[in-house]
């Protein structure tokens, strides 16, 4: 493995472990197991790395996602499963969610980062495509239909994560809410 992989992998550990305060170049440095001065020759600086690994992360749901959209399911299940893919990634890695999702900054001063995201988006958009044109979802702007799903998703996901959507309240879950509203999506839009 590269030193530039190596560093972009113990980023997202730490990441994993303690959040973005625990992402410094000289703690990825020695958990990848090279000097604290390799992280420099590799990354302009620490956003510079966190764009990398957030650029690894959206690379990683958007080949999940192409492998959803060549299954056999049927196009509301592929969709549902993709945005099933996105809730586990936040609940099991809870700070690269909010980096990959909530870093705007970062994706307009990484190119790569930008690239990866819109490759991602693109993903997601096939799938909601798909599920127009099988008469899953109404006859509407596929960017628009999209966007609602996904902000939906990502609201609800914060409210799971602040604990405001829990099972012990009587509330469904984030992936039954999303079920619910892709079938509101289908029945209003015959």
């Amino acid at each position: 493995m590269m030193t530039r992989d190596k560093l972009i992998r113990a980023a997202a550990g730490l990441l994993d472990q303690g959040g973005e305060h625990a992402v410094t170049l000289r703690a990825v440095g020695n958990a990848a197991g090279v000097s604290h001065n390799a992280p420099y020759k590799h990354f302009a600086n620490r956003d510079a790395l966190l764009a990398a690994v957030a650029a690894a992360d959206f690379a990683a749901l958007t080949t999940n996602f192409a492998g959803i959209g060549g299954s056999n399911r049927t196009a509301r299940d592929k969709l549902l499963t993709a945005i099933g893919a996105l809730i586990a990634f936040s609940r099991e890695r809870p700070a690269r969610y909010r980096l990959v999702f909530g870093a705007p900054t970062l994706a307009r001063e990484h190119p790569e980062l930008q690239d990866r995201s819109m490759a991602c988006l693109a993903q997601i958009m096939a799938l909601v495509e798909e599920c127009k044109n099988a008469k899953a979802l109404p006859d509407a702007p596929t960017r628009s239909l999209a966007s609602l799903l996904l902000a939906t998703m990502h609201g609800l996901v914060l409210l799971e994560a602040q604990g405001q959507l829990r099972a012990d309240k009587g509330l469904p879950t984030v992936e039954e809410n999303m079920a619910l509203m892709v079938r509101l999506f289908d029945a209003g839009g015959r």
